[in-house]
């Protein structure tokens, strides 16, 4: 499977800036579909979901899936990997 890789980056309510990949499969790259994903995530974080637009989530780059990634795709539709400020 190729991944594709939404960089992503949000403001929290601190004022801090938390940046995360969205991953998805390469044929499901909708960006609809990827800021869907992006906002369970930021909710399932207690975070306000509705402060994320494709002004903070852009493509970046595909690559070849990791066997964890990509059985993580295949059950949830996404997977994340957090960078900065995701705890």
């Amino acid at each position: 499977m190729k991944i594709a890789v939404f960089d992503t980056h949000v403001r929290r309510p601190d004022g801090s800036r938390m940046h995360f990949d969205i991953l998805v499969d390469d044929q499901h790259k909708d960006i609809d579909t990827v800021l869907a994903h992006g906002r369970r995530y930021l909710a399932a974080k207690g975070l306000a979901p509705e402060t994320l637009s494709a002004r903070e989530c852009s493509f970046c780059h595909t690559e070849p899936g990791h066997p964890n990634i990509e059985a993580e795709i295949l059950k949830e539709g996404f997977a994340i990997i957090e960078m900065e400020n995701c705890h």
